[in-house]
C-alpha cells in the first residue's frame, strides 16, 4: 500500500492556502478554480503512468495536492460574495459535498479497481476531476471591475532617504494587497485561529480509529466498516440542517457561541465513546458523532467569515490553513502511517476516497517503494495502554478544552465589541450634536448682544482690528 505519496499531498493541500489566497485576490475565483481542476486532473492522469514512488510523489503529491488547494479556496470565497442573508445555509449545503464523496467515492474506487485496475482507475478519476473546471466556469464574477492603477509622479524635491522609506512602504502595501497580514492583529481572528489549532489536535483521529476500535471489540470487518457509512450518512444531512439553524435570527447574531457549542458536543461524544460496549452502542456513537461532525463542519468557515467579513475572507482562509497544517498532520500521533494520512484527508473534499484507491496499488507495479503491507501500527496511546478507549478519551478532552477556550475568548470579544460600538455611537451622537449646534439660528437675546458688540467695534477701529 504505497500511501507515502499522501504525505506530500496533505502538506501541500493545507500549506498552499496563502498561494491560493494571493491568486484569488489578484485574478478571481473562476480562473484559479479552473487551473486547480486542470492540475488535479493532470496529476491523477499522470499517476497512471508512474512506475516508482518518486513519480507518485510528484504526480499525486505535488501536482494533485496543489490542484486540490486551488479548488477549495475559490469555492469558499465565492460563497461570501454570492450570499449574505442566507450565507450559513449556503455554507452548510456547500460543505455537504465532503460526506457525499466520503460515502460514495470509496466504493466507486473499489468498483473501478476491480474492473479497470489501478491505472485505469486513475485515468477515470482524472477525467472526473475535470468537472472542477466546469464548476469554476460557472463562478460568475460579481461587483464592479477594479479600476486601473494610476501612476503618480514622484516629486523631485524629495530626499533619497524619503524615497527608500516610501519604497519599503509600497512593498508592504503590495503584500497586504494580496494577502492581508494585518489579520494577525485582529482580535476575533486570533481567538478563532488559536481555538482551531487546539481542536484539530484531537478532531480527526476518532474518525479513522472507529473501525479498528470496533474490530478490537470483536466486531466483524464489514460491520465495523459500516459504522463509517452511518457516520457519513448522518453527516450528509446534518451539515445543511445545522446551516439552516445557524441562519436563524436567534443563532446568527451570536454564531460564535454556536460554533463553540458544536466543538463541545464533539468532545463530549468522544469522551462518552468508551462507554459503548457492544455494536449497538457504537452505532449510537456513530450517529451522534456524525451529527456533531456535521455541526462543526457547517459553520467552520461561516464563523471565520462572520469575524473578518467577505472582503478579507480569502486572505483569512489562506492564513488559517497554513497555520492549521501542523495540528492537522501531527494531531493524530497515536495513529500509524495509514491512520495519520486518512485522518487528515477525511474531510478534505473527497481526498479520503482517492486515498482508498492509492492503497490498492500492488507492490509489483511500483518499484522501488515503501510498503505498508501489514496493518498500520495501532499508535502510541494504544501501544502504551493496550486499548483504543484511552485515545478517544484524550481526544475528547482536547476538543472540550478547545471549546472552553473558544467560549471564553468569544465572550470577551463580544463584550469588547459591544463596548466599542457603544463608544462609537456616543462619538457619532456628539459629532451630530455639534454640527446641529453650528447651524442652529440665534435667539433674540443672542442677536441683540451681537449687534451691540459690532457697534462697539465700529466706534473703535483699533479694537476691531485687534479682535480680528
Amino acid at each position: 500500500m504505497p500511501l507515502t505519496s499522501w504525505k506530500v499531498t496533505l502538506p501541500l493541500f493545507w500549506s498552499s492556502g496563502p498561494i491560493s489566497s494571493v491568486l484569488v485576490n489578484k485574478y478571481g475565483s473562476r480562473p484559479v478554480m479552473m487551473a486547480g481542476g486542470v492540475l488535479s486532473s493532470f496529476g491523477m492522469i499522470a499517476s497512471s503512468f508512474c512506475n516508482s514512488v518518486l513519480e507518485l510523489y510528484i504526480c499525486i503529491g505535488v501536482i494533485g495536492g496543489l490542484g486540490l488547494a486551488f479548488n477549495l479556496q475559490p469555492a469558499l470565497t465565492m460563497i461570501g460574495k454570492y450570499f449574505y442573508k442566507k450565507r450559513p445555509i449556503a455554507n452548510g449545503l456547500a460543505m455537504a459535498g465532503s460526506p457525499v464523496f466520503l460515502s460514495t467515492l470509496a466504493p466507486l474506487n473499489q468498483f473501478l479497481f476491480n474492473v479497470f485496475g489501478w491505472k485505469g482507475s486513475f485515468l477515470i478519476l482524472g477525467g472526473l476531476l475535470l468537472n472542477c473546471c466546469v464548476a469554476g466556469a460557472l463562478m460568475r464574477p460579481v461587483g464592479p471591475r477594479p479600476a486601473p492603477a494610476v501612476k503618480k509622479d514622484v516629486e523631485k524635491g524629495k530626499s533619497e532617504s524619503a524615497l527608500h522609506k516610501n519604497d519599503r512602504k509600497s512593498a508592504w502595501q503590495t503584500i497586504n494587497k494580496y494577502l492581508d497580514l494585518s489579520l494577525f492583529k485582529h482580535r476575533g481572528f486570533l481567538i478563532y485561529l488559536s481555538g482551531n489549532v487546539i481542536m484539530f489536535l484531537g478532531f480527526f483521529a476518532p474518525i479513522v480509529f472507529l473501525a479498528p476500535y470496533a474490530k478490537h471489540k470483536g466486531i466483524d470487518e464489514y460491520s465495523a466498516a459500516f459504522l463509517l457509512s452511518i457516520l457519513a450518512f448522518v453527516d450528509m444531512f446534518a451539515r445543511p440542517s445545522m446551516g439552516l439553524i445557524a441562519n436563524s435570527k436567534y443563532i446568527r447574531p451570536k454564531i460564535q457561541y454556536f460554533f463553540s457549542f458544536a466543538v463541545l458536543y464533539n468532545g463530549v461524544c468522544h469522551v462518552m465513546c468508551p462507554l459503548a460496549d457492544d455494536y449497538k452502542g457504537l452505532v449510537a456513537y456513530a450517529v451522534l458523532f456524525g451529527l456533531a461532525f456535521g455541526m462543526v463542519s457547517s459553520v467552520l468557515f461561516e464563523t471565520l467569515m462572520d469575524l473578518v467579513g467577505a472582503a478579507r475572507f480569502s486572505s483569512a482562509v489562506g492564513l488559517v490553513t497554513i497555520v492549521e497544517c501542523c495540528p492537522v498532520l501531527l494531531g493524530p500521533p497515536m495513529g500509524g502511517e495509514y491512520q495519520v494520512i486518512a485522518a487528515a484527508a477525511a474531510d478534505n473534499e473527497g481526498t479520503f476516497g482517492l486515498c482508498s484507491l492509492v492503497q490498492r496499488i500492488p507492490a509489483r507495479d511500483v518499484q522501488p517503494a515503501l510498503w505498508l503491507g501489514s496493518p498500520a501500527k495501532a499508535g502510541l496511546l494504544v501501544d502504551i495502554m493496550g486499548d483504543y478507549k484511552y485515545m478517544y478519551f484524550v481526544c475528547g478532552v482536547i476538543v472540550i478544552f478547545a471549546s472552553i477556550w473558544l467560549f471564553i475568548g468569544n465572550a470577551i470579544n463580544y463584550r469588547l465589541l459591544a463596548k466599542e460600538k457603544k463608544l462609537e455611537d456616543e462619538r457619532q451622537r456628539a459629532l451630530k450634536h455639534a454640527d446641529s449646534k453650528e447651524v442652529e439660528p440665534l435667539t433674540h437675546k443672542e442677536s441683540e448682544e451681537m449687534l451691540n458688540v459690532s457697534g462697539k467695534l465700529q466706534d473703535n477701529p483699533s479694537e476691531r482690528e485687534t479682535n480680528i
